[in-house]
């Protein structure tokens, strides 16, 4: 009786004793186990790993690299239903626990002892974020004490919103997805505020088997995580019951999505991430920097619709080189026999694969890769004459079945009138880049039909010969050596022995003619060969390499010889863009470059581009050499120069922008960047005297206006557009570069590996299309603009035959623009004329 009276306090002793021990064994395991924690306070200075992105100078995503997806989000900007949902998976009592749970450790620990086996239970957000971030993932008793002291750390360290967004932005959600903003990305194209309480539910139930309960690999497992945390969420009272009945009967289908990238431009993509690895190493994919490119979103767009255009436009006048494959076996066994081949082809740029399932008289049915049923009718399809070789096709189609059969797997592409059209993956290639001339910034470039069927980027890395393109630099160099643009040269064949040339060269006009004494402005316009290489050897081949070094040319790659005149040079299209803008900005050197600015992942600015501007005002206030070569160097560590010229000095001038408002000069500051911020302006130095720069610009507007660049002036109709057109031999090369007082562009068509592109694909008929296709975009909507003479010029009429003065009776005169010091004294009858003063009536300038 005594013994039952006492039993009570016996086990009161029992329990406080064991509590006392228990307490003592904890204590002793915190002594033991804290010396090897880590310091939670890091985890306020956490670095996680995010990708690096790359935007346009608009903002727009172009690529993203990163060895893991993941999107950071701030607490404010977590949807509630995001974090309810989590919560009701993972941890309904995370606002009420310190860190640990110990009703659900007390749950865990009783079925240990019951069953003897270890499962997962008792563990709360904070203990999977001290796991995440310190721990491995092994189940021992060890770490699972380390991870109880490391969860009440935290807790005493961090605010509850804190842990969750940590936990939400670290936690890994399969698919290479780390945090809910990356998953909502990768499994339904979304960004977190756009996400459905089914999508949400289903993301929500990824944290315990990432991999097994994926919606991409095992979608009725993730359907089932799905349903589980919509009734964990129902009966927490976080939805309705309308809202759960809803949203367990929505599909929400999941697919991996890539990034969501707005602007089309992985060519130049592929050149910042190499340049971000050089700098930062590994480092680059994982720490989250965020590198803004000069490309401007909607020129780049353009830029690459011109380039596929063109292309394909040239395809075509080749001819149908036939199927990319042909199966007629295919065709009987039924529509996933299809669906399955057309998946072993790849689909470049904007064409779509398909596979024929049915040829009528004049039109086609086919099944494409995404399984749609299309029809092309004979307009789609009349243009497919065979292709015999680069000069013949065969005859012109009759019916359907003379270009595809049953079974036969082609490309097509999709017109703006909704209709489907046959096409082809073009052989030959090309590149399209376009410069702002008053910094060097690259606004557009692609390097290529398709940089997934082909990442050499040609528009800096091909080095072909300009052809004609070149011609303007020799030109420019003439006028320097006294020549004007009513000079005359003879247009007669000549016969060189020449040792550099290998024997006996015997160069010719592309039209085979010859036309006697020519003004070397209709020599431009009519880009006689015949004169420009008697013009190079007036002035000297010596003389004329130094000179086009101002443009930015490595001697290295300039013949020494008369064959520079036709451009025999090796230049890449950037180059020849490059060499362009110092006439379109009046004769300054600027440097290409393409990063504007780098930040680090908490928006630190780490580099920010200093390129050299164009301000011709502030020639007032520095100094140039006497040869009129300025000093010039490069713009940032990110440029894409082809080489240092010996000719250019490497340290452009500077200036105070207070002093051009001091000296009245207030034009200069119309660029934002030229103000009294920038204490000391980095200005572009001046490659060539304005004179030059005006007097080559106003030739090559002849050129657009009625010259091989014709075609731009009538379907674009504006005047304020120059350039030239460039054919090699043997039409292996086509080109055309040029611009208005804003924008520099180049277009170039070729094959890879060097071969004729046909009788007749000259410039202006291969690469003209692609730029003026290209500028009718950028210069949309954009009034002419019109460059002011400088001082130092007049315009007076002159006899088009003779190049001298008109006499007062001659009404075939035309007007010509010289150097004051360069007017002709003699008229045409041969008589001493005067030479007319800056301000008479017919000094105006023609144009």
């Amino acid at each position: 009786m005594k013994l039952f009276i006492k039993l009570p306090y016996l086990l009161l002793a029992a329990v406080l004793t064991l509590a006392a021990v228990l307490s003592l064994a904890v204590l002793a395991a915190y002594f033991y186990i804290a010396p090897a924690l880590p310091d939670v306070e890091t985890l306020r200075e956490v670095k996680l790993q995010v990708p690096l992105r790359i935007y346009t100078r608009d903002g727009r995503l172009m690529a993203e690299f990163g060895e893991q997806r993941r999107l950071p989000v701030r607490y404010e900007q977590l949807p509630q239903q995001a974090v309810d949902a989590f919560l009701a998976a993972e941890d309904d009592r995370f606002f009420e626990h310190p860190g640990v749970d110990y009703q659900g450790l007390t749950r865990a620990v009783i079925s240990l002892a019951m069953t003897g086996e270890r499962r997962q239970g008792g563990g709360t957000i904070t203990m999977q974020l001290a796991r995440n971030f310190f721990l491995t993932r092994e189940k021992t008793y060890v770490r699972k004490i380390k991870e109880i002291f490391l969860a009440l750390r935290i807790e005493t360290e961090l605010s509850k919103q804190e842990i969750l967004t940590l936990y939400l932005n670290k936690i890994f959600l399969g698919q290479r997805a780390y945090g809910i903003a990356a998953a909502g990305e990768v499994y339904y194209g979304k960004d977190l505020d756009r996400l459905s309480l089914a999508e949400i539910a289903t993301i929500a139930g990824l944290p315990k088997a990432p991999s097994r309960d994926n919606p991409i690999t095992s979608p009725q497992r993730a359907r089932e995580r799905r349903a589980y945390v919509l009734r964990r969420m129902q009966e927490l009272g976080k939805i309705t019951p309308a809202q759960y009945e809803e949203a367990m009967a929505a599909a929400a289908p999941a697919a991996l999505h890539g990034p969501t990238v707005d602007s089309v431009a992985p060519y130049v993509a592929e050149q910042v991430r190499v340049e971000m690895l050089n700098r930062y190493g590994r480092d680059a994919y994982n720490d989250g920097y965020e590198v803004t490119t000069t490309l401007d979103s909607r020129l780049q767009s353009a830029a690459v619709r011109a380039l596929r255009q063109a292309l394909l436009e040239y395809d075509r006048r080749h001819g149908f080189r036939g199927p990319v494959a042909r199966a007629p076996e295919v065709v009987a066994e039924g529509r996933i026999a299809w669906l399955g081949l057309l998946e072993t082809f790849s689909h470049p740029a904007d064409l779509h694969l398909g596979l024929v399932t049915g040829v009528g008289e004049k039109n086609a049915e086919l099944t494409l890769r995404d399984g749609r049923d299309v029809k092309v009718d004979w307009s789609g399809l009349a243009w497919a004459r065979a292709f015999v070789d680069q000069n013949t096709r065969g005859p012109e189609p009759k019916s359907a079945a003379e270009i595809l059969v049953p079974g036969d797997v082609v490309y097509l592409i999709r017109v703006a009138s909704g209709k489907w059209e046959l096409a082809q993956l073009p052989e030959a290639q090309g590149a399209m880049i376009a410069m702002d001339p008053r910094d060097g910034a690259i606004v557009s470039l692609t390097g290529g039909f398709d940089y997934y069927t082909s990442k050499y980027n040609r528009a800096v890395q091909a080095r072909r010969q300009p052809g004609s393109s070149f011609k303007p630099f020799i030109y420019s160099a003439a006028l320097e050596r006294g020549f004007t643009a009513a000079s005359l040269i003879n247009d007669a064949p000549v016969v060189f022995q020449d040792a550099a040339l290998e024997g006996t060269w015997r160069p010719e006009n592309y039209s085979g003619r010859f036309y006697g004494p020519t003004r070397l402005r209709e020599a431009l316009i009519r880009s006689r060969n015949m004169v420009s290489i008697r013009l190079l050897r007036e002035i000297g081949v010596g003389f004329a390499l130094d000179y086009v070094q101002r443009f930015g040319f490595p001697p290295g790659d300039l013949p020494r010889n008369l064959s520079l005149a036709l451009g025999s040079a090796t230049v890449t299209p950037l180059q020849i863009a490059q060499g362009y803008t110092v006439f379109a900005n009046g004769g300054y050197r600027t440097e290409p470059y393409f990063i504007d600015r780098i930040r680090s992942a908490n928006g630190e600015i780490l580099f920010e581009a200093d390129p050299a501007i164009v301000c011709e005002a502030c020639e007032q206030t520095t100094e140039t050499g006497a040869n009129g070569r300025g000093q010039q160097g490069s713009s940032s560590l990110f440029s894409l120069d082809g080489g240092a010229s010996e000719a250019a000095d490497t340290n452009p001038s500077t200036v105070d922008p207070v002093m051009l408002r001091d000296t009245g000069f207030e034009t200069a500051l119309a660029d934002p960047r030229l103000d009294g911020d920038n204490p000391m302006l980095r200005v572009a130095s001046r490659a060539i005297p304005a004179q030059n720069a005006y007097l080559i610009t106003d030739l090559m507007r002849d050129v657009v206006r009625r010259g091989t660049g014709v075609r731009a002036y009538r379907e674009l109709k504006r005047g304020d557009m120059a350039g030239k057109t460039g054919t090699t031999n043997d039409r292996r090369d086509a080109w055309f570069s040029g611009f208005t007082p804003d924008i520099v562009a180049t277009a170039w068509v070729g094959f890879d590996k060097e071969r004729s592109l046909g009788r007749r694909e000259e410039g202006g008929r291969t690469a003209l299309p692609m730029w003026i296709y290209f500028m009718r975009e950028a210069t949309a909507g954009l009034p002419e603009a019109s460059r002011v003479p400088p001082g130092g010029l007049v315009t007076v009429r002159i006899s088009p035959e003779t190049g001298l003065l008109a006499s007062a009776g001659d009404r075939g005169a035309v007007f010509e623009t010289f150097r004051v010091e360069r007017v002709p004294t003699e008229a045409d009858s041969g008589e001493t004329a005067r030479i007319p003063e800056p301000g008479d009536e017919e000094e105006e300038p023609l144009f």
